[in-house]
């Protein structure tokens, strides 16, 4: 193992921001060894979702020496894997508003004009979806947005797109990954560090200013036919939580000629600070409460509110009694799919060759709706990585896709973007709320139409904390040697008798014989999903390991024509996943917001 002021003495020759290179010098000198093993010894790891960390000097964070790397290994591969059509094809580099990711949107493009690629730079602050948008239109060969989502204001990030527009997935990852190891071994030459110089690169190209009218004019295939009437009572509220949204979104509603939205001042300029949240994510307890403030102030009824970087979608209605409902991404992803739904019907289309995708952790209430009305429903591993390229595989198969979510709040549509897009979810859900409008109805009203004709829907997610990994392993073992033999497991919950076991992580699909094969590809860590049935209600439980937090967490819906017995069976069955199937007492765990 190499000595810890080895990898110090690496770090300070390697990196020439003197920043950076400064704090990892002040350790050295104060012989601080855990402070240089934390920040040293690991290197941040690159998965299917790029890179996201901490902003800090060391191999294990984001910063220039980590950014320079990744976007030399990841250049590297891209012209190994898709040869020398790539270079000419040339790849899209964008960021947002954190800190740094100006800087680095310009390093990274440096490192690709090294390789010889032509880099498309978009100018100036982008939503997210406006990188694989653009990959798409261009015919690029890959992308990059320098993004941190909603994570906290310390973070920042390095989204890779593929040459289909859609997040990369395996085996891209590990061979990026290890592309970049290799790319390591040797030192960026001394221009790596000027982010100023890719300006004047003749390769350097600016598609911003057209990818933006592409973007907004692709939009316009969400829009129903005929528009539904203007509603000049209809007061919005729209909060971009200190990100970027605010300008792409005022020009869509003008193009678009939707009603104007009256902003939440105090949050509608980009902010690296967040200074009003305290998490810049709008799915988060209390986000939204200056919004309903502002809204209860102009007296509008609906708050409609995108993270960050514009890529996730929430909204909340005034209720008649003054209170306010927040829907949910299921709920969100219901009224979506429903209505797309609803449009290729009254359009004439046939519904058998429309399919949506879901990550199997959503609400089962979309697949409830696709078996009554007659399209196909499809769903895959959590991620829009895994939501893009389903999509693209079903289009493949003959297809129209166009609709796809997940249940954090993530929503696709059309196929302009095969990732989720906070701007299209804002631009389809104002128009529901108009032609709702019209019809003398709201949003949760139609909602509640919904569950009585197909069901319904309600879900209980959560999560324990467990930070031992072999605790974890104990707990997952237990449930696959329920009765002291390989795959024995559970065979009821609180009364309710399992009728189907899906493991991703060993590859077994109870439901599937004589090979017993699940359709979902395995995941990385412990994944099980368990159906079950009782008198009054079914459940879909699904018990995961997070990759990047020590929890488990759980995704429970249950379903049936009465809301209170379902609402009841789920109090129960959360229960019993506590109590008997984790033994959270004799393993301690601590259910979400317990001390």
């Amino acid at each position: 193992m190499t000595d810890i002021k080895e990898l110090a003495e690496q770090w300070i020759a390697l990196d020439k921001n003197e920043t950076t290179r400064n704090e990892i010098a002040s350790l050295l000198v104060s012989n601080n060894t855990d402070e240089l093993e934390r920040r040293l010894r690991n290197r941040i790891e690159f998965g299917t979702a790029g890179l996201r960390g901490c902003m800090q000097a060391g191999f294990a964070y984001m910063n220039d020496l980590t950014i320079i790397q990744a976007s030399q290994g990841l250049a590297s591969y891209i012209h190994r894997t898709l040869g020398p059509g790539a270079l000419k094809r040339g790849v899209v580099v964008g960021h947002d508003h954190r800190y740094n990711s100006e800087r680095w949107a310009r390093l990274t493009a440096g490192a690709f004009l090294r390789e010889g690629f032509v880099v498309w730079l978009m100018r100036g602050l982008v939503h997210t979806p406006t990188v694989p948008f653009a990959v798409k239109r261009l015919g690029a060969a890959g992308g990059v947005m320098i993004t941190a989502s909603h994570n906290p204001k310390q973070d920042n990030g390095y989204k890779v797109y593929w040459e289909n527009a859609v997040q990369i997935i395996e085996p891209h990852d590990k061979s990026i990954a290890s592309s970049i190891l290799t790319a390591s071994l040797t030192p960026p030459p001394s221009s790596a560090w000027d982010a100023d110089t890719v300006e004047g690169h003749e390769r350097c190209k600016d598609c911003t200013a057209d990818v933006r009218e592409s973007y907004i004019a692709s939009l316009k295939s969400l829009l129903v036919s005929p528009p539904p009437p203007p509603d000049p009572t209809l007061k919005l509220i729209n909060t971009s939580m200190h990100g970027v949204s605010h300008s792409i979104l005022s020009s869509v509603f003008s193009t678009l000629s939707l009603p104007a939205f009256v902003p939440v001042e105090e949050q509608k300029e980009p902010d690296p600070e967040f200074r009003t949240v305290g998490f810049p994510n709008p799915e988060e307890s209390g986000a939204l409460d200056l919004a309903m403030r502002t809204a209860e102030r102009e007296g509008a009824e609906y708050v409609l509110a995108q993270d960050p970087d514009a890529d996730r979608f929430a909204a909340a209605e005034r209720q008649s009694d003054g209170s306010w409902i927040q829907f949910t991404g299921d709920q969100l992803g219901t009224l979506f799919g429903e209505a797309t739904m609803r449009r290729y019907r009254d359009g004439g289309k046939p519904l058998d060759k429309v399919a949506m995708v879901a990550s199997t952790v959503s609400s089962k209430m979309l697949e409830a709706i696709a078996r009554k009305e007659g399209f196909r429903f499809k769903d895959c591993l959590t991620g829009f990585k895994y939501i893009g390229n389903t999509a693209l595989d079903q289009v493949e198969e003959g297809y129209d896709v166009p609709f796809g979510y997940e249940e954090a709040i993530g929503f696709m549509f059309g196929d302009g973007v095969r990732d989720k897009d906070g701007v299209a979810a804002t631009v389809v859900f104002t128009q529901l709320i108009l032609t709702l409008r019209a019809q003398g109805n709201s949003v949760n009203t139609h909602l509640q139409e919904l569950y009585e004709r197909y069901g319904h829907f309600r879900t209980s997610n959560s999560y324990f904390v467990c930070g031992e990994q072999e605790t974890i392993d104990r707990i997952f073992g237990r449930l696959r040697g329920w009765d002291g033999a390989p795959r024995t497991y559970p065979t009821s919950i609180a009364g309710l008798t399992v009728t189907s076991i899906v493991d991703l992580t060993t590859g077994y699909d109870s439901s599937n014989p004589p090979t017993y094969k699940p359709a979902l590809p395995l995941s990385s860590g412990h994944m099980v999903q368990i159906r079950a049935k009782g008198e009054r209600t079914g459940i879909v439980l699904t018990i995961r390991t997070s990759g990047t937090e020590p929890k488990i967490k759980y995704y429970l819906e249950g379903s049936g024509s009465d809301p209170k017995a379902v609402d009841e069976d789920l109090e129960v069955v959360v229960k019993e996943l506590g109590e008997v199937w984790l033994e959270a007492g004799r393993w301690g765990l601590k259910k979400a917001g317990e001390k």
